[in-house]
C-alpha cells in the first residue's frame, strides 16, 4: 500500500487514493479538511527530493499555474516545498485526458475536435499573454471533463518567454510526437511552438493517427525536422479543406510561417466553425484529384467526317440482338428475386426495436459494449438547451424495427451557444464593466461587498469590481446573467453597544466613550 493514502499532510489534506503517475511525481486524489472540498495532491517522488533539476522543474509547474487564472487551466490551490515532501495542491478534475478520447473514438467528429482545440487555445491564449510558453502540450496533459469542458494540465517545463533556453540533453524537452522543429533542434522555443504542438494534436484528433511515428524517439525527431505529414485529407477525406489548410499551417515546419499567436489559429477555427465551406490562402493547392487515362480509339468509336461533323459507326446486327437478350435476362433474374423476396421467404425475422438514445450521453454510448452491434454514427452537433454531449435527436427513432449492424445517426448537443467574458474585469470600475458587458449584450446584476484587507487597507477600492461570477475569461450561455461583486471599501470596524438600562446619563456616556461612541 501507498505510503500516503490515508495521511494527513500539514494537518489538513487527507490523501485518499492514487490518481495518476508521472515520471516524476504522483497524484493523489485528496480531501481538504479546512475548505471541505476534493482535490488533487501532485507530490514529487522521494527519490528525485535530492535532484536539482526536478525540484527546480517542479517549483516551476507551482510558479507557472500561480500567475494562471482561466477556466481551461488547472487550479492551484496551495504548494509546500519542505525538505521531506514537496507537493503542490491543485483542483481536482473529474474526468479523462483527451488522449484516452482519442484512443476510445480512434477519430473525433470534426466538430468535436474544432470544440477541444478552441479551448486549447484559448488557455494557451491566456498563458502566452502571461508569458508563459507551456512547452509540452499533448492530449495526455489535457484533461477533459464530463460536460466537455478542457483543462490544461502538467506546466512542469513550462518558461516565462525571457527565461534561457533548453537543449536536446535536457529532460524537459516533452513529448516527441508533439514537440516542435525548433525543440527537437535545441533552438530558442517560444508561443509558436505550442501552436506547432496544438496543430499535431488537431491532426491526431482528426485523423486517428499521429502524422510521424517510428521506432525511436530520436527518429521521431528527425521526422518532425525533415519530413512533411501526410496530408490529413488523404487519411480522412471528410475532413474540410478549410480545416485540413489550419491544420497544416499549424504545423509548418518555419515557425515564422506558422501561426504568430493562439489568437491567430484562433480567428480561424471560429471563422470555419461558422462557416464549414470557408478555404485560406495561405497553404499551397495540392491537385489531389487521381490520374486520368485516355485509351486509344476503337474502331467502333466516335469519329470525325471529311465535312467535320462528328458521326458515331453503328453497331453490326449481332450486337443489337446480344444487348436485347442480356436485359431480357436482367429482367428475368429480377423477378425471380422479387418473387422469392415475397413469396417464398419465411422463418423469424432478425429485425428488433431501435433503442432510445435521447438523452443518454455520447460518449458514454460510444463506451457500452451493449450497443457495439450497431453501426452509430454521429450526423452532427447542435447547439441546445441540453448539456454538452447529450444525445437530443435520432434516426431511426427509437422502437423503429430494424436490424443488428443498422446505422444509426444521432444529434449530439453542443450546449448552448456560447460566448466568452472578458478576462480583464476585475479590478475595473463597476461604470466600465457595465460599459464592457453592455456592448458585448451580456446581462448583469450587481452585489456589494465589503473589501478584504490587506496591510490594513482595503484590498479593493470602493466601487472597483472584485470578482464576477462566472469567472472572468469564462465561456457563458447566451442570455446567461452575470453577477458583479463591486467593493464597498474596507468594513467599518463594528462593536457592540453596552446595554444602558438603568444607569445615569452621566455613567451611560462614560460607558459610551469607552466603546468609542457617543450619546
Amino acid at each position: 500500500m501507498d505510503k500516503y493514502i490515508g495521511k494527513r499532510l500539514d494537518g489538513r489534506y487527507e490523501i485518499k487514493e492514487i490518481i495518476g503517475v508521472g515520471g516524476m511525481a504522483m497524484v493523489y486524489k485528496a480531501y481538504d479538511t479546512i475548505d471541505d472540498r476534493i482535490v488533487a495532491v501532485k507530490i514529487l517522488r522521494e527519490e528525485f527530493l535530492a535532484n536539482e533539476e526536478f525540484r527546480r522543474r517542479f517549483k516551476n509547474e507551482s510558479k507557472a499555474i500561480a500567475v494562471l487564472s482561466h477556466p481551461n487551466i488547472v487550479k492551484v490551490y496551495d504548494v509546500s516545498f519542505g525538505d521531506e515532501i514537496q507537493y503542490i495542491v491543485m483542483e481536482y478534475i473529474d474526468g479523462i485526458t483527451l488522449k484516452q478520447y482519442i484512443e476510445r473514438k480512434q477519430r473525433l467528429d470534426e466538430r468535436e475536435a474544432v470544440y477541444f482545440t478552441i479551448q486549447i487555445l484559448r488557455a494557451l491564449q491566456h498563458a502566452h499573454s502571461k508569458g508563459i510558453v507551456h512547452r509540452d502540450i499533448k492530449p495526455q496533459n489535457i484533461m477533459l471533463l464530463k460536460d466537455g469542458t478542457i483543462k490544461v494540465t502538467d506546466f512542469g517545463i513550462a518558461r516565462f518567454s525571457r527565461s534561457e533556453q533548453r537543449t536536446m540533453t535536457d529532460k524537459a524537452i516533452g513529448s516527441v510526437h508533439y514537440i516542435s522543429p525548433e525543440q527537437a533542434k535545441g533552438e530558442f522555443t517560444d508561443e509558436k511552438s505550442d501552436i506547432y504542438s496544438v496543430g499535431v494534436m488537431l491532426y491526431e484528433m482528426l485523423t486517428g493517427q499521429l502524422p510521424f511515428e517510428a521506432d525511436s524517439a530520436v527518429s521521431v525527431a528527425i521526422m518532425q525536422l525533415q519530413r512533411e505529414p501526410i496530408w490529413p485529407r488523404q487519411i480522412n477525406e471528410n475532413i474540410p479543406l478549410g480545416l485540413e489548410q489550419i491544420v497544416m499551417h499549424a504545423m509548418e515546419k518555419d515557425s515564422e510561417k506558422r501561426y504568430q499567436s493562439a489568437t491567430e489559429m484562433l480567428t480561424d477555427l471560429e471563422a470555419f466553425r461558422k462557416k464549414p465551406q470557408i478555404t485560406f490562402s495561405y497553404i499551397h493547392d495540392v491537385d489531389e484529384s487521381p490520374t486520368k487515362y485516355i485509351g486509344e480509339i476503337g474502331e467502333n468509336d466516335t469519329t470525325v467526317s471529311d465535312e467535320g461533323e462528328e458521326t458515331v459507326k453503328k453497331p453490326p446486327m449481332v450486337a443489337i440482338m446480344a444487348g436485347i437478350a442480356a436485359a431480357f435476362i436482367v429482367v428475368i433474374v429480377a423477378a425471380v428475386i422479387i418473387f422469392y423476396n415475397v413469396f417464398m421467404k419465411d422463418g423469424p425475422s432478425d429485425e428488433m426495436p431501435c433503442p432510445n438514445f435521447v438523452g443518454l450521453l455520447y460518449t458514454e454510448v460510444m463506451a457500452d459494449p451493449a450497443y457495439s452491434g450497431y453501426n452509430i454514427e454521429l450526423r452532427e452537433y447542435e447547439n441546445s438547451d441540453q448539456p454538452y454531449d447529450t444525445i437530443i435527436r435520432q434516426s431511426p427513432s427509437k422502437d423503429t424495427p430494424i436490424k443488428s449492424g443498422s446505422t444509426i445517426q444521432l444529434v449530439v448537443s453542443s450546449g448552448p451557444k456560447t460566448m466568452q467574458l472578458p478576462d480583464d474585469l476585475v479590478g475595473l470600475r463597476l461604470n466600465d464593466v457595465k460599459v464592457k458587458l453592455d456592448d458585448l449584450g451580456i446581462t448583469y446584476t450587481v452585489e456589494e461587498r465589503y473589501s478584504n484587507v490587506v496591510d490594513g487597507k482595503a484590498e479593493y477600492e470602493k466601487d472597483m469590481v472584485m470578482q464576477t461570477n462566472p469567472e472572468p475569461g469564462s465561456l457563458i450561455a447566451t442570455g446567461q446573467t452575470v453577477t458583479i461583486y463591486v467593493s464597498l471599501g474596507k468594513a467599518p470596524n463594528l462593536v457592540t453597544v453596552p446595554d444602558l438600562k438603568n444607569y445615569t446619563k452621566e455613567t451611560a456616556e462614560q460607558l459610551l466613550l469607552n466603546y468609542g461612541l457617543k450619546l
